[in-house]
């Protein structure tokens, strides 16, 4: 559905479905549930508290917190008042997160309240002022934040919008470890709209209900919810991800829709009340994220006899940028199932050289993606936003072929990143963590495959000179330093690395070396 006369920014949306469905559940909780007139007044008043702060149009608003009915709230208050949301990872350690504040420069985080004490501690002694204001999203009690909207107008502010204007901020870390702001437009997010209005695989019903399970820091979170709730669709929301609840709630709200990671579907398969749950509802499974088995794809398809369907695409890209679709699902052709498929309408994608140049099919090249919802650059990061995008065109950094079927297939990633449960890990950031330990000499951090987290970060260490070194040791001094889910869940220890004559760390070689067929400690 492409609604372009009504919807040409965030706000928009609310708005829409406040006035024309204003009594259909637009967001649901086990706790409660808002209307889409509900979520249209609050939202109005939220953006009215930010304006009355004195937070002046183009700032930007923080949302520290997990799935909840206040994070949407809070998403369309921050558009109604001119400003764009930074989601703020609720995984990243006090220190990684203080670098994103300090980059972010929000005026104003909302926080929720079991957050609160990992947010002060990010706040001591950062570089910028910030004020907070809590609320919970797991109770009905007063808090300031429903202290302060009851004082505040749901007359809705209107602040001007134009489509260049950032409307989400979500932050990558990258192969250098720096955090860097993507910031999605209003513009970009209406055009990947219309894409998904022309993809034919893209079926919205007035029954759907779509799961919002995947993280609000991840785009996979917030981009499909906001998809789904463009479209009229209400949203099941789960604060994170718990399997027994996860099952429970597809059968209270009949949820029709949900994306997962190839890990969670694996947990969902695995776990027993999966085997006498009613999950009759459900009509599409999405799944991306990490790479998937073709043995676990095929097991998920049986069980859960319904739709699936893959897609691809990074932050910069604002959300799909190729799909594998139900009908491209050969249980009887693993090497389709290994395919991201072909691009949705109004999106290329280019397979090129190191120099540039357009390969042929069957040759591995890195993925350019050019779309009219790309990401307008990293926030305060203008050489880091040239040296990925040019002329219109963004470099993934991921590496694959097109095949003789003319289906993409990812084959690596270019900048050393690893997908452990869905996550992002880069090599880099756990590099630096485990060489600030004092008895490591050298490190490299390199991806495993591993059934269940489709990707294991495997640390390979050598140790200084008379130094004795623990796995569990070294694990535990990286959970000081960063997320405890980019921290290695294996350690391998050897007296040497190979080298090129350069110095440069053969990382190919470690995993043909310590790949599945070997054995390792840790």
């Amino acid at each position: 559905m492409w609604l372009h006369a009504d919807i040409s920014n965030l706000a928009d949306i609310p708005r829409f479905y406040g006035r024309t469905s204003g009594d259909r559940a637009a967001l649901i909780t086990a706790r409660r549930r808002e209307t889409f007139r509900e979520l249209d007044q609050v939202s109005s008043r939220m953006a009215n508290l930010f304006i009355d702060a004195g937070i002046p149009p183009g700032s930007v608003i923080g949302f520290y917190g997990k799935n909840s009915i206040e994070y949407f709230d809070a998403l369309f208050a921050a558009s109604k008042a001119g400003c764009a949301l930074a989601v703020l990872n609720w995984r990243l350690s006090a220190l990684e997160l203080r670098s994103v504040i300090e980059d972010a420069r929000p005026r104003l985080i909302l926080v929720d309240a079991d957050c609160t004490a990992v947010l002060a501690k990010s706040l001591d002694g950062a570089a910028v002022q910030v004020e907070t204001i809590v609320f919970d999203s797991n109770s009905g009690d007063p808090t300031p934040l429903t202290q302060r909207l009851s004082a505040c107008s749901d007359v809705d502010p209107k602040q001007p919008l134009r489509p260049e204007d950032t409307a989400v901020l979500l932050y990558t870390s990258g192969t250098t470890g720096q955090p860097k702001g993507v910031q999605l437009t209003h513009g970009g997010m209406n055009f990947m709209r219309l894409c998904e209005h022309l993809e034919s695989a893209f079926e919205w019903k007035p029954s759907d209900v779509m799961m919002f399970v995947m993280p609000n820091f991840h785009l996979v979170g917030t981009g499909l919810s906001l998809q789904g709730l463009y479209n009229g669709v209400p949203l099941s929301i789960l604060p994170g991800l718990d399997i027994p609840n996860l099952i429970q709630t597809v059968e209270r709200d009949r949820v029709t829709i949900f994306c997962l990671v190839p890990t969670a579907l694996q947990m969902i398969l695995d776990h027993p009340a999966s085997a006498t749950a009613d999950l009759s509802s459900l009509r599409m499974v999405m799944y991306a994220g990490s790479p998937i088995t073709a043995p676990l794809l095929k097991r998920a398809m049986t069980t859960l006899k319904c739709d699936f369907m893959q897609f691809y695409g990074a932050t910069e890209s604002c959300g799909a940028v190729t799909l594998l679709r139900p009908d491209q699902h050969d249980l009887d052709n693993e090497q389709k199932l290994k395919s991201c498929g072909t691009p949705i309408p109004l999106v290329e994608v280019r397979v090129v050289s190191a120099a540039g140049d357009d390969l042929p099919t069957g040759e591995i090249g890195e993925f350019l993606i050019r779309s009219p919802a790309m990401f307008k650059g990293y926030l305060n990061k203008p050489s880091m936003t040239d040296a990925v995008l040019s002329g219109g065109w963004y470099r993934s950094g991921d590496a694959g072929f097109r095949g003789d079927d003319g289906l993409l297939y990812l084959v690596d990633r270019t900048k050393d990143m690893i997908i452990s449960g869905g996550e992002n890990v880069y090599s880099t950031e756990v590099e630096q963590a485990l060489s600030k330990h004092p008895g490591v000499s050298q490190v490299a951090v390199i991806g495993l495959p591993d059934e269940r987290w489709g990707e294991r970060v495997t640390a390979i260490v050598v140790a200084k000179e008379g130094e004795v070194l623990r796995a569990d040791d070294l694990i535990a001094h990286c959970r000081e330093l960063i997320a405890a889910y980019k921290a290695p869940k294996q350690v391998i220890f050897t007296e040497a690395l190979p080298m090129t004559p350069t110095g440069k760390i053969l990382k190919m070689a470690l995993r043909k070396q310590f790949g599945p067929t070997e054995s390792a400690e840790g």
